[in-house]
């Protein structure tokens, strides 16, 4: 029989400094090198349990920083629920504020708020709902918003260097239309439409606060950056490739594709196109995984067959097209839209 694993109750679910851990008795080197834990980074362990995903990549890197450091840019729109904008392994994007000094580090991409009070009242607030994988299964601590009060106390001090040892609670992030500024500033702008995208779908935040934050921050380098980034977005893609594709055909120079467009066919039904040039009805649709489902092939073929017979002209990109064959699928859609009418 294995042994029972080691595993102090302050320390469960959590994600601690092995330093201070080993400091106050809870532990031992040895203990930390067993499979309770997993050692996220330098003097960072976690409970095995919790899941690997950028939440907890986030909380790692938090306990690294000093006082003040939130969660930004894409790795804040992961924790607003758009869980394609990262992975466990990706970066985790910082801010600290601008008096404050810290370097980035390998996994942690550090930057820095301006001087200028612009930014105040932009965090969401510690109390804020958890983001999934936090948490440990039902009925394994107490509910959801509360915690120990061993994990409040070991939590609470963050005044001396090296005394923190648990970061309890969700991490700090900031607030979606500002995580959405700094994901357009600071990513690639197609990835970054892909997550400004999905940030509009789940309704984390709209048009008219997006426009705000963009006009707040005018004068910011990468203010007009992220003007243009915003521009390309419009939250009505199904899926992150959706986005992707859309924005690189308009990189190439293709006229801008509506999103789920609206098309009523002859038995009554209205079908939504993933991009759709209505001037000349043509229509391209993204085939991703879920297409090679037998039942789901024979829904699509038959949507497909009422949009031909609605006058529309349909071309079909997968996945590997997309990545390993884009220009090619350029010239066929734009060879589709100059034989419906379009004028480069």
């Amino acid at each position: 029989m294995p042994p029972h694993p080691h595993r102090p109750p302050e320390l469960a679910w959590q994600v601690f400094r092995g330093s201070e851990a080993i400091r106050r008795g809870l532990l031992s080197r040895h203990h930390l090198r067993g499979a309770s834990w997993i050692r996220l980074r330098q003097d960072v362990y976690a409970d095995a349990r919790l899941d690997r995903d950028h939440a907890l990549a986030c909380r790692a890197a938090l306990l690294r920083l000093p006082p003040g450091a939130a969660i930004a840019g894409p790795s804040a729109a992961y924790l607003h629920g758009v869980e394609h904008a990262a992975g466990f392994t990706d970066d985790v994007h910082v801010l600290l504020p601008a008096t404050v000094r810290a370097d980035s580090q390998p996994g942690v991409r550090v930057h820095h708020a301006p001087m200028s009070s612009t930014r105040s009242g932009l965090l969401v607030p510690v109390g804020a709902a958890a983001p999934a994988g936090t948490s440990p299964p039902a009925g394994t601590r107490s509910p959801a918003g509360t915690r120990s009060p061993v994990a409040a106390h070991l939590a609470a001090d963050r005044s001396s260097p090296g005394a923190v040892m648990i970061l309890a609670g969700p991490p700090p992030r900031t607030e979606p239309a500002a995580c959405a500024w700094e994901t357009a500033v600071w990513a690639d702008p197609v990835e970054a439409v892909g997550i400004i995208d999905g940030l509009l779908r789940t309704g984390s935040v709209n048009r008219s606060a997006l426009a705000s934050e963009a006009a707040r921050n005018a004068c910011r380098p990468g203010g007009r950056r992220a003007v243009w980034v915003f521009g390309l977005t419009d939250g009505l893609a199904q899926s992150p490739p959706e986005s992707h594709l859309r924005v690189r055909l308009v990189l190439a120079g293709l006229p801008r594709a509506v999103a789920q467009y609206p098309v009523r066919v002859s038995t009554g039904l209205i079908l939504h196109p993933d991009l759709a040039w209505p001037e000349f009805r043509v229509a391209v649709e993204y085939d991703g995984q879920w297409h090679s489902d037998a039942d789901r092939m024979h829904l699509d073929r038959r949507r497909l067959n009422q949009l031909v017979a609605a006058g529309w002209l349909v071309l079909h990109v997968t996945g590997r097209r997309l990545r390993k064959e884009f220009p090619a699928l350029v010239r066929e859609i734009r060879a589709a839209l100059v034989a419906r009418g379009w004028r480069p």
